[in-house]
Formats: C-alpha cells, sequence, structure tokens
C-alpha cells in the first residue's frame, strides 16, 4: 500500500512533467505579439532571438534586452523609460500555452496572449 507521502510525490511529479512536456519540442523563438488596446491593426510584443537576446515590437517605453526560459518558466529582461527615468526590469512569467502560433504567459493577474508573427 501506497503511503500518503509517496502519493504526493508522484502527483507532484506528474504536474511537473505535465508542465514541462507542454513545452517540449516547442520554440519560444520568434516574434510573439497582441492587440495595442484601441489601436485598431496595431500589435505590440516582443522578438525571442537566438542566444536570449530580446527586442521590443512597437513599444518605445519598455525597451526588452534578453529573455530566458527555465523549464516553463520565461524570464524577460529589459529598460523601462518614462518621465525620464530608466529603470532595469526583470519580469518572470509562467508559461500556460506553447503552440507554434500562440503563446500565453501568466503573472500574478496578469495574463499576456501573443499570437506568433510571421510576416515583418
Amino acid at each position: 500500500m501506497k503511503t500518503k507521502r509517496s502519493v504526493c510525490k508522484a502527483a507532484a511529479a506528474a504536474v511537473l512533467g505535465f508542465m514541462l512536456t507542454a513545452c517540449a519540442g516547442k520554440s519560444l523563438e520568434g516574434k510573439w505579439v497582441e492587440p495595442i488596446p484601441g489601436m485598431e491593426g496595431q500589435v505590440q510584443g516582443v522578438c525571442l532571438e537566438k542566444g536570449g537576446k530580446a527586442r521590443s515590437v512597437n513599444s518605445a517605453t519598455l525597451l526588452y534586452e534578453k529573455w530566458e526560459q527555465k523549464g516553463d518558466t520565461l524570464i524577460l529582461s529589459g529598460k523601462s523609460l518614462g518621465n525620464g527615468v530608466t529603470i532595469d526590469f526583470s519580469d518572470t512569467y509562467l508559461i500556460e500555452k506553447l503552440s507554434d502560433e500562440e503563446l500565453i504567459l501568466k503573472n500574478e493577474d496578469l495574463t499576456i496572449k501573443y499570437h506568433k508573427q510571421t510576416e515583418e
């Protein structure tokens, strides 16, 4: 008979395995965008390049510089510009979904739903 502890360990391993395989074989590299609220036809987002380099898409105040994936976590870092002040930032997101066409990130109450942009 399995103990309660071994059942909990098995369940935790299964959940972790599911989360890791949800991203297996899929690449985060590419241009990920979302619509800009109130600006029909305009998009904003981030371009994740090889080697961990990142750049902003249609944002003059949020300048992405680098990205890193650790399991089901994406870390985006860069500089935030505003009112004459530049602030370094590093945001950590849970990768809720990653497919060839869609990337959904979550950070506490914030959920960002990106789609992959293939044309420039």
